[in-house]
């Protein structure tokens, strides 16, 4: 054979093997950014438009429990919606909202914080509910961050490598915002099967509250809610005789002012949606809020009406001044 035959022909093995390696690399890293942003999970939840415009944003169990306790940290520090939209983004394009171990050098948790530079020692950066208020913390000192781009506020908080990169994470951020900070009702569900972590129950539903909005909910949670004796009781939401042991009632305060309708239906729909994200972890068989339910394992995944309460998210009329939380056992 010629040696230009031969040249040729090694050239093309080359070729080949050097295009089968970057298909192996593309798919590798593909896996990665999967792994990275949690898109290799079940995807049970999903939170959708208000507006009907047919906008939705497809999560996992672990993502949805990440997105509440930021969104708690968040509005628990009487930070507006827009707040709590870049966090969320940021979260998003640091971790895909999980909370990971690992990262850019020693880059941890759900923000990708280091311990190196400052934001906390590596047990502290991996409790989200730290390192949530740590970026909220940052957040607020840039001024006017509500009204600058999302990725220029994520920007700087996080200094990144690729400031583009926030801003494709908007609208998903925009609608987790909306239902997890209550301006949205009934826009978020999950199929609430139960994860590998240790049982609910009770207790682990108020020691849940408690870590995300702080030592102030135990007192909500564990207080009496009278209902009105006018009021027609909600239907039970099991026919077993043990439900009461198994129920969190959560009052929602009375809002104040001119919007006090519209503040106590938005803190209500904040509590009953975090408990819908955090149905997984915890175990939970239903939660019933303002007229409607969303019951674990509901296949088409809605928030039903029931009893006469409104049933709609509008008004202030029976059913908005509790949220009750039943867990499995």
């Amino acid at each position: 054979m010629p040696e230009s035959s031969a040249t040729y022909t090694r050239r093309g093995r080359l070729l080949r093997r050097g295009a089968s390696f970057l298909v192996l690399l593309a798919v590798a890293g593909y896996l990665a950014v999967q792994y990275v942003t949690g898109g290799t999970g079940d995807r049970d939840c999903e939170v959708v438009s208000a507006g009907g415009d047919g906008a939705a944003y497809a999560f996992t169990p672990e993502q949805a429990v990440n997105a509440a306790t930021i969104t708690a940290v968040g509005t628990t520090r009487g930070l507006p919606e827009r707040a709590v939209a870049i966090a969320l983004a940021t979260a998003i394009q640091e971790s895909g909202l999980r909370n990971i171990t690992h990262g850019d050098r020693d880059s941890l948790g759900l923000f990708q914080q280091r311990p190196s530079q400052g934001w906390g020692t590596e047990k502290e950066i991996l409790d989200p509910t730290y390192s949530a208020g740590e970026f909220y913390d940052h957040l607020v000192k840039i001024p006017d961050y509500t009204r600058l781009p999302l990725t220029v506020a994520a920007q700087r908080v996080q200094r990144s490598g690729y400031p583009e990169a926030y801003a494709k994470h908007e609208p998903d951020a925009v609608l987790l915002a909306a239902a997890l900070t209550g301006r949205a009702a009934a826009t978020l569900t999950c199929e609430g099967r139960t994860t590998d972590t240790p049982a609910g129950g009770p207790d682990a539903v108020r020691a849940a509250l408690v870590r995300d909005f702080g030592r102030d909910a135990l007192a909500v949670a564990g207080a009496e809610v009278r209902r009105s004796p006018k009021a027609t009781p909600l239907p039970s939401p099991t026919a077993t005789t043990d439900t009461a042991s198994r129920t969190v009632a959560v009052p929602v305060p009375p809002g104040t002012g001119k919007a006090a309708g519209t503040t106590v239906l938005r803190r209500g729909w904040q509590l009953a949606q975090w408990a819908v994200a955090n149905a997984s972890a915890l175990h939970i068989q239903n939660v019933t809020y303002a007229g409607r339910r969303w019951t674990a394992g509901n296949t088409d995944s809605q928030w039903l009406p029931v009893g006469t309460g409104k049933g709609t998210g509008e008004g202030t009329g029976e059913g908005t001044d509790v949220v009750r939380i039943v867990t499995m056992q």
